[in-house]
């Protein structure tokens, strides 16, 4: 599956002041890593925000939904759809959040 490259680019751009920041190809999209901790990616025209624990709370939000790669969800991950994207200060706001999340963990 391709991925938004215009998505893809924004939140590039969010996290470009970051020296830590790597990406990689996984789950057929982007995947960005920050210490070799995957923080968030773009698969489809969808963020995958890792939230940690704030993920299942995230799943109340609209246009939201768990992150069901495998058939199975991943704990603290969810999708975010385009309609909660949309804005600079709506990916500003998710991508922060995986931000603060991929820094409380011990750089691999």
């Amino acid at each position: 599956m391709a991925y938004d490259e215009e998505l893809a680019e924004r939140v590039r751009e969010l996290l470009a002041d970051r020296p830590d920041l790597t990406e990689r190809k996984m789950f057929g999209g982007i995947g960005f890593m920050l210490g070799g901790n995957m923080c968030c990616g773009v698969l489809g025209d969808e963020l995958v925000a890792r939230l940690g624990p704030d993920g299942d709370a995230a799943l109340a939000e609209p246009h939201v939904r768990p992150f069901d790669f495998t058939g199975r969800p991943m704990s603290g991950f969810v999708l975010v759809g385009p309609g909660a994207t949309g804005t600079d200060e709506d990916l500003d706001r998710w991508v922060a959040g995986c931000e603060a999340f991929a820094s409380s963990l011990p750089p691999k």
